[in-house]
């Protein structure tokens, strides 16, 4: 253990009072009674001296800040070193020259072995602060054209960033499988046939949510929350899908040793053509 400056000099100052004290005890002749109290008081303050030696070595290192703001907290590691990727590999001659087939035959076998494979995380960006939120949601559509969630339009955080950047990106994590899925693209809103059509799939109350997910605006009373549901309702105006086209899709397969398989996709609009590129780990 290597120790403060401060604490080094401690050890050495009582050591040298332990050291004088044994000396100077060791050369005294028989004792006298006088003497022999005397002997039993330089032993205690070589017992004490001992004992602030020992204590000085052992105790626990001063905290020392981690940032410029003088915090103390001590860093902590999480990952355990031994931790390994071994349950796939992924190379080149494995994947389809379009990513969202590709996506579609992960997407199959991570639905096979984990819960909620369709769970995923939305970051999107405001502009010009260049402030990032991320928040999860689910996927409820794939096609050529991209990936599809629903969510308000009106008073979310996201609806917000998409206002001035329609730029957003996708993440999945399929733990057992050890993949992880990137998405970078731009977003649109799909048409309101598309929406009501996903939306008369929903049941009764979560249709009546999306309506009540316009929260705090003034309504005349219980009985119009509860007469949504005596007739067809209409999707809101403010709900609906967003479409994310990818313009870059990565694929991650964890490998031993952190030497992971990546590839990307990527084009130059969300019509061209695709390029594949293996990355670095």
């Amino acid at each position: 253990m290597r120790l403060p400056l401060k604490r080094i000099s401690a050890v050495v100052r009582h050591g040298n009072l332990a050291a004088r004290t044994a000396t100077t005890t060791s050369r005294l002749p028989q004792a006298t009674p006088i003497q022999a109290q005397q002997h039993q008081r330089s032993a205690s303050r070589l017992a004490s001296a001992l004992h602030k030696v020992v204590d000085a070595m052992t105790a626990p290192l001063e905290k020392t800040p981690l940032n410029p703001a003088g915090t103390t907290e001590e860093k902590l590691i999480f990952a355990p070193p031994e931790d390994q990727y071994r349950k796939g590999a992924l190379d080149r001659e494995h994947l389809d020259p379009d990513p969202v087939i590709q996506f579609h035959k992960w997407f199959k076998e991570a639905q096979a072995s984990t819960d909620q494979a369709e769970a995923l995380t939305l970051s999107t960006a405001h502009l010009p602060s260049g402030r990032v939120s991320s928040r999860i949601v689910y996927m409820k559509e794939l096609t050529h054209l991209g990936f599809v969630v629903y969510s308000n339009f009106a008073t979310s955080q996201k609806a917000e960033d998409l206002r001035t950047n329609p730029h957003a990106s996708l993440s999945f994590w399929w733990k057992e499988l050890e993949r992880q899925v990137r998405v970078e693209g731009v977003c649109e809103r799909i048409s309101k046939e598309e929406s009501q059509a996903y939306f008369d799939t929903r049941g009764r109350g979560s249709r009546i949510g999306a309506w009540a997910s316009k929260q705090s605006q003034v309504i005349e009373s219980r009985e119009v929350l509860e007469g949504w549901g005596k007739e067809k309702i209409e999707v809101p105006e403010y709900w609906g899908g967003l479409r994310i086209r990818p313009l870059r899709v990565e694929f991650w397969q964890g490998r031993e040793s952190r030497l992971h398989d990546r590839f990307e996709y990527v084009r130059d609009t969300v019509d061209g053509e695709w390029r594949i590129n293996r990355l670095s780990p």
